[in-house]
């Protein structure tokens, strides 16, 4: 998109003909931008005359026979602008050449927009299928009522309504104008399609709507907004936390051609929220300007508390905490008089450093005050929190922001916290004109959101029989509450994320955590603490299998037990169940043991583990469940002479219920496996005096294209209600690698990153 223009409602529906012959039921366009470019031109094309009839805010039909789908979610590389429409199209009938993508703006109409916590089907499924399910059998009565038939004798089929008795068919699009008339019916009447009768959903049928346009360059992504003078703006931020400006000189600064102004903005004031961090903004008339002019200013920065803050010693004082935990999370049975009676006693310690994002885009916003209102574009996965905190910093109400989201250059949750929408917002205001904020790899890297540092310390008991009686779990790490109430130093719901849900058939067990105090930003990381959490269940879990001689697959299944639901809250545990019933979603042993039993059938497990590989080889096997979906791996791996490890295969098999894009299902889980593989070889951010010592991909390196083994992945069939798909392949990938490398070394890694043990 070379040029964007603001347009506004009125002036948009008077373009394309929209008007007071159409009825058009709560779908909200403010400009071409919320548009597709094919959308846009195709109605203007049809401008005059054109009705069309909205019984849902997801969805439009058109009297041109289009199919326009909103899609309320963000795009970031897991095929929501594709799965949504597929899901509506399916029940509606539509003929997918009909369809057309509108990205919705920020808007509390649609429900939840907060793109993360593998929510988006697992939320939207039934209420998508209803809106589809209800403009299909209002058009079935437009039909019926021309044709003076039973509306029984009417079925929509690939874009038209059909009566079979007469041989006649309708388009839909000459359907509308009646449709429009109706009413819309009650959400009892819908009767939904059988899954036999499905023709999108649970297909991989349908191409990504954005595919060919990304890979031929003709998308917009955040960093890619461009408005008529717009100015571009990078920050100095505080090195250290709530640091402050105690002085600065701008004068070299805006000597630098193209530097238009130098502006301070406010200090934060803890807790951080989704607040700007402060600093200094350079402003100037293009990106490199605006760098260089950043690199010229003279800052003296007055540090906060928070500059104590040096990770080796953190690391020990997390280490200590574990020893006096001030919290029980959850408690079965007696465990420290099993643990005495134990016939022996296995203890581990686990190691997960301080985690960063690092998407391929990092943030950006584009933000133009005019009038009263502001218009923003954003790659954001919360358009409604953008909207939000910009009113509350602006002083705006929020029906004077519109957040146009683009397309995310992923996201992994760092997109869900909208300061950089803030940021890009005040500076506009400030000056009267467009502004992009753009944040560089080294500011995301040294100031954004971290995922926290943990400490782990398991102890099992185990009888005579080589079974497992005691299991205590304890952890030490800075809380995500943290950065929304200063001071919180305990876990509280991360603790639901695979440390109090461990799923064995133990019938001693506490879980308990230490105090923590946080010194950096923590927020929500791609399958946030079940990363740290199941990194040492699943890697303590094959220590157990080893101690006791007992093979690492088979030792699951008998840790995981009979088939049953477990409920822990009824073990003195607050579980959240990723906000879930557990009617809906119980924690479902047969389907954990099932994936279990699958990739394992799938990777040839006892043959790879009985001997069978080349020597220095190996394979791990690991199972986890979360965001109510169940994801096994299991991994090969190589070594040399060198102690050089080198992934030969990793095998994934998922299931989350009801699949409605498999291709795209299968692309989360590779994908998982490379973020994966990327935290447990690489994965680290570390302080010292509370300024965070990495910045680029040179010293906080991601997984190279080398690096990634074949990835094999079965999606398993299930009738369950849809689950999570983004985040629940990254938990097991890691303890996977590691149980692998202990197969084929018989070193025992429990800390990561393994590159700082010279294996990669």
């Amino acid at each position: 998109m070379s040029q964007i223009e603001n347009v506004s409602r009125r002036g948009f529906l008077k373009n394309i003909g929209i008007g007071s012959g159409a009825l058009v039921l709560g779908v909200q366009f403010s400009s071409m931008l919320s548009m597709p470019k094919v959308i846009a031109q195709g109605l203007a094309a049809e401008a005059i005359g054109v009705t069309s009839f909205a019984p849902s805010v997801y969805l439009t039909i058109n009297s041109d026979n289009t199919v326009a789908i909103v899609v309320h979610r963000s795009e970031m590389g897991q095929g929501i602008r594709t799965s949504i429409p597929m899901i509506v199209a399916d029940e509606l009938e539509a003929d997918w050449q009909q369809i057309q993508v509108v990205q919705g703006l920020g808007d509390k109409k649609y429900g939840s927009q907060n793109t993360d916590g593998s929510r988006s089907i697992r939320h939207f499924y039934q209420p998508l299928r209803e809106a589809g399910a209800t403009a299909r059998m209002m058009l079935e009565q437009a039909a019926a009522k021309i044709w003076q038939v039973p509306v029984s004798e009417c079925s929509a089929v690939k874009g038209q309504v059909m009566h079979a008795k007469s041989n006649r068919a309708i388009a839909f699009g000459d359907l509308v104008a009646i449709a429009a008339s109706l009413a819309v019916p009650d959400k009892a009447t819908l009767v939904l399609k059988s899954k036999q009768d499905f023709r999108f959903i649970g297909k991989s049928n349908v191409r990504s709507v954005d595919g060919k346009d990304i890979a031929t360059g003709n998308t917009t992504f955040g960093y890619d907004v461009d408005l008529p003078n717009m100015r571009y703006a990078v920050i100095a931020r505080p090195p250290v936390l709530a640091g402050k400006v105690k002085h600065f000189n701008s004068d070299k600064a805006k000597k630098i051609s193209g530097v238009i102004d130098v502006i301070q903005l406010d200090d934060l004031v803890e807790p951080a929220v989704f607040k700007p961090l402060g600093g200094i903004a350079v402003i100037a008339t293009n990106t490199w300007a605006a760098m260089k002019g950043r690199d010229a200013l003279v800052i003296e920065w007055q540090n906060s508390e928070h500059a104590d803050y040096n990770s080796k010693a953190y690391k020990l004082a997390l280490a200590n905490s574990c020893d006096n935990p001030t919290a029980t999370l959850r408690k079965k049975g007696d465990v420290s008089t099993a643990l005495k009676n134990a016939n022996k006693i296995i203890n581990a310690n686990y190691y997960v450093p301080q985690l960063i994002h690092a998407p391929m885009e990092p943030p950006a916003a584009t933000a133009h005050f005019h009038d009263g209102i502001f218009d923003i574009w954003a790659c954001t996965q919360t358009p409604q929190s953008a909207q939000n905190n910009v009113a509350q910093a602006t002083g705006l109400a929020p029906e004077k922001v519109n957040i146009n989201v683009t397309l995310l250059g992923g996201g992994f949750g760092r997109k869900s916290k909208p300061d950089f929408v803030v940021e890009a917002a005040i500076l506009s205001q400030k000056l009267n004109v467009p502004v992009k904020v753009l944040w560089t790899r080294e500011d995301e890297i040294k100031n954004g959101y971290y995922h926290a540092v943990s400490y782990q310390k398991l102890s099992a008991g185990i009888d005579k029989n080589n079974k497992v009686t005691a299991w205590q779990h304890i952890e030490a790490a800075p809380t995500i509450s943290a950065t929304f109430s200063k001071g919180a130093d305990t876990l509280g719901f991360e603790a639901s994320l695979g440390m109090i849900d461990m799923p064995y058939d133990i019938a001693n067990v506490h879980c308990g955590a230490g105090k923590a105090a946080a010194h950096t930003r923590i927020g929500w990381l791609r399958s946030v603490t079940n990363i740290n959490q199941a990194f040492a269940v699943c890697s303590f879990a094959d220590e157990l299998a080893i101690a006791t001689n007992t093979d690492s697959k088979d030792y699951l299944l008998s840790l995981i037990g009979e088939d049953r639901h477990i409920d822990v809250s009824k073990e003195q545990a607050e579980y959240g169940n990723y906000g879930e019933t557990l009617d809906k979603f119980p924690v479902d042993t047969s389907r954990l043991k099932n994936v279990l039993n699958s990739v394992a059938k799938m990777a040839n497990w006892h043959k790879s583990s009985k001997g069978k590989l080349p020597n220095g080889n190996g394979v791990g096997i690991a199972v986890h469940r979360s965001f109510v979906s169940y994801v096994a791996s299991v991994v090969e791996v190589s070594t040399n002479a060198q102690g050089k490890v080198k992934l030969e295969r990793i095998y994934m098999c998922v299931d989350c219920g009801t699949a409605v894009n498999p291709e795209r299902i299968t692309s989360q889980m590779e994908g998982a496996a490379i973020f994966g593989i990327s935290l447990a070889f690489y994965g680290e951010t570390t302080a010292q005096g509370g300024v965070i010592e990495q910045g680029n991909f040179d010293d906080y390196p991601i997984a190279r294209m080398h690096e990634v083994p074949p990835i094999d992945v079965q999606v398993l069939a299930s009738d369950a209600p849809p689950g999570g798909v983004g985040e629940p392949g990254v938990p097991p990938v890691a303890p996977a690698i590691c149980n692998a490398i202990f197969a084929a070394t018989g070193k025992r890694y429990r800390e990561l990153p393994l590159n700082q043990y010279g294996i990669v």
